[in-house]
């Protein structure tokens, strides 16, 4: 029997009987699972980062990880790369559960050439993304990479290429999710943007499409890697991460817990748990968190937490158009994705960061089978030069699709205001809600009572002896008139109207009887929705 010694590229001499052979066997598996050296995981560790094999460790259930390949070596020989063939070729996949159920996973190993993508290394990945899509279950990346391997040019780039076309013949099949846990650049950060989640570390991990030294060189900006693609970057002002977290277990954990709110994939319904939140529980609480007056603020997410199991959610990109809220969250143990403008964050209007946020949203759970709850209280799409001319039209538009398109369970829930075009691209009746209720507190209309007034009675006003009097006078007139809480119920375009404190009640009944909707769409590849 030859053991092997630290060589990346020493083949033991074989065995001449089964038993020196299995020996052998488990010799290089335990040296494919140790990686390069102790030296490499000192360095990765010194960096405040685990290694990829503690990362699914922490992914998944314990005991539940069956690798695939991890014998890959790859075959180049240019550039040195002959003398270095480490097993696993810097990447490890395969599949495990997570609360018992099949997860898909890959973990680029940054001790191995930095965790660039060779033909080997993609190939492994290629292939534990097709058993993903075949078996029907979530797909984990763990990326931890430098980009494509320079010493094996296009072949590298075409790797690159095949993970880009499977996470788009994935998407809408099964969950993906991205975990960013080190340096993403160039071509490398596209496959997290193809997947339905991207989560961050802060301080460890970055993705950028040109790096700092490149754009200093052409810009002449000067900027850390954290400044220009760090976790808050992405968290707050890209919008390109959902999540970010202080460390890695925080991280990994809050990815189990995103898991378990997912089904395994298109065909199936999201995980249901027993509910000990009764589901006929009062919220007397919410007839004094929403004040009727339009103008005063109040924090929505005091809204969510009273009507959910428990108070719990989990919101997705928190930290980026935090005037729209998009969380997943559970209402008698079944999932249930919520939409609730934000009055506390611009009066809630909508803009184009919240539109482009909320139509991913609802895109996201009509593809996973999860029922959607919208909680309106929108003064309308947010006025300047700066949105129209940043195309607020056509964003504004991909949210209207979004939910014209949509086929779950869709109600709606009118707290407040519901004014003008963001009324209507809110999931109004109108463009297919199931149903709508509101709360006595609502108004809706074309636009609020004072602007109103000013355009319908602008020759009353101008003529007046006190023109603030009558104004006064056709502002109450109209509201009166046009915007009384049961002016829309009247007309059939709300359901009903409730009791504030029976919301969470009336809200589970009515997704229990919708639970078995189904949707016919017309014939056609597929639509072509704003850009």
């Amino acid at each position: 029997m030859t053991l092997l010694d630290e060589t990346p590229n020493e083949t033991p001499a074989v065995a001449s009987d089964a038993r020196g052979r299995v020996a052998e066997l488990h010799a290089i598996r335990d040296r494919a699972r140790r990686g390069p050296s102790e030296r490499a995981t000192e360095a990765q560790r010194a960096k405040g980062k685990l290694t990829a094999r503690e990362r699914i460790e922490l992914l998944l259930d314990a005991g539940s990880f069956n690798e695939v390949e991890p014998l890959r070596r790859h075959r180049a020989t240019g550039f040195g790369l002959d003398a270095k063939r480490p097993y696993s070729d810097g990447v490890i996949t395969g599949w495990g559960t997570v609360e018992g159920r099949t997860v898909f996973v890959y973990a680029h190993d940054f001790r191995i050439f930095g965790g660039a993508l060779g033909e080997a290394h993609a190939t492994k990945i290629h292939k534990i993304m097709d058993m993903a899509i075949s078996a029907g279950a979530p797909l984990v990346s763990l990326n931890d990479g430098a980009g494509a391997r320079i010493q094996e040019g296009v072949s590298a780039l075409a790797g690159y290429g095949g993970i880009f076309q499977r996470n788009t013949r994935a998407s809408g099949v099964i969950p993906q999710i991205s975990v960013m846990l080190g340096p993403c650049a160039g071509g490398a950060a596209y496959s997290p943007a193809l997947t339905d989640f991207v989560f961050m570390v802060r301080e460890t991990s970055q993705m950028f499409i040109t790096g700092p030294d490149v754009v200093q060189a052409v810009t002449g900006e000067k900027v850390s890697q954290n400044g220009l693609g760090g976790a808050d970057v992405h968290a707050e002002t890209s919008g390109v991460a959902h999540f970010a977290y202080d460390d890695e277990e925080t991280c990994l954990n809050e990815v189990r817990y995103l898991l378990a709110m997912l089904p395994a994939n298109n065909r199936e319904n999201p995980p249901s748990h027993p509910a000990e939140d009764p589901a006929d529980r009062k919220g007397e609480t919410l007839l004094d968190l929403v004040p009727a007056d339009g103008n005063r603020a109040y924090d929505m997410r005091k809204v969510i937490e009273e009507i959910v199991d428990d108070g719990e959610y989990l919101e997705v990109h928190e930290r980026w158009a935090t005037n729209i809220i998009c969380a997943l969250t559970r209402m008698d143990g079944q999932v249930v994705g919520i939409i609730a403008n934000q009055p506390a964050s611009l009066a809630g209007v909508l803009d184009i960061e919240a539109s482009e946020k909320a139509a991913r949203f609802v895109q996201m759970c009509d593809a996973f089978n999860i029922p959607i709850v919208t909680l309106l209280d929108v003064p309308g799409f947010l006025p300047g030069v700066d949105q129209e001319h940043g195309g607020i039209i056509r964003h504004g538009a991909k949210l209207l699709y979004a939910y014209c398109n949509a086929t779950v369970p869709r109600i709606s829930l009118i707290l407040r205001k519901a004014y003008g075009g963001a009324y209507i691209v809110m999931d109004s009746q109108s463009i297919g809600a199931d149903l709508t209720y509101a709360w006595p507190t609502n108004e809706i209309a074309v636009m609020g009572a004072e602007g109103a007034a000013n355009v319908i009675f602008r020759k009353q006003i101008a003529e007046a002896d006190d023109p603030d009097a009558m104004r006064e006078a056709m502002v109450k007139e109209y509201k009166a008139e046009l915007m009384h809480p049961y002016y829309a119920a009247e007309r059939g375009l709300v359901d009903d109207v409730i009791d504030p404190s029976e919301t969470r009640e009336v809200l589970i009944r009515s997704l229990a009887m919708l639970r078995t909707k189904h949707a016919d769409l017309p014939s056609r590849k597929h639509g072509n929705p704003p850009m």
